[in-house]
């Protein structure tokens, strides 16, 4: 199971530590480091792009929720009005709660979406129906392994192969993670 990303300093502590269980994916980094005194020999670390420590994930249980943040939102909305449906950079968007919170509506998966600044300032404080607007899709709740994915920021293609093993097979994030 994914459970974070790690940068390649963490993982040769994890190495060094005997916490790696087994690795996958292609070789990333091999990290020299000194010369011992009593061998002469120089120690190395192979880095892979995939680790697998030992231990559980208890900390990801069935009813995890990933914690909600505009990065993730936005990545996870494929960057799109859900309103007008227009692609915009992330300065033009905003979290716009579907039932608004003023009427009740919680900061939650599922009742957040992506929406331009514009469409959010003409909806305001109203649902999309009082607005006279459609969602075009209906906002979800990430799994962890989602979750990773809309977290990271450059993914090679093993790893993406790995997160996607671990995603719903009904997961709209899927097919887009392929593009």
């Amino acid at each position: 199971m994914p459970l974070e990303w790690v940068d390649y300093q963490q993982a040769v502590r994890l190495y060094h530590a005997g916490q790696v269980a087994y690795t996958c994916g292609v070789l990333l980094y091999r990290v020299r480091g000194g010369i011992n005194a009593r061998s002469g020999l120089r120690s190395v670390v192979e880095v892979n792009s995939i680790i697998a420590t030992f231990g559980s994930n208890r900390a990801i249980h069935a009813g995890y929720v990933p914690p909600l943040n505009n990065h993730a939102l936005f990545k996870r909305d494929a960057h799109l009005c859900m309103y007008c449906g227009q692609h915009h950079p992330g300065q033009e968007l905003s979290r716009d709660h579907v039932t608004p919170l003023s009427q009740g509506g919680a900061d939650h998966w599922r009742n957040v979406v992506t929406a331009c600044k514009r469409c959010n300032n003409h909806k305001a404080g109203r649902t999309p129906e009082q607005a006279g607007l459609q969602l075009l899709a209906v906002p979800f709740v990430p799994t962890h392994a989602e979750y990773i994915y809309l977290q990271g920021r450059r993914i090679l293609a093993d790893q993406m192969e790995f997160l996607q093993s671990h995603f719903p097979r009904s997961s709209p994030l899927r097919t887009r993670a392929l593009q």
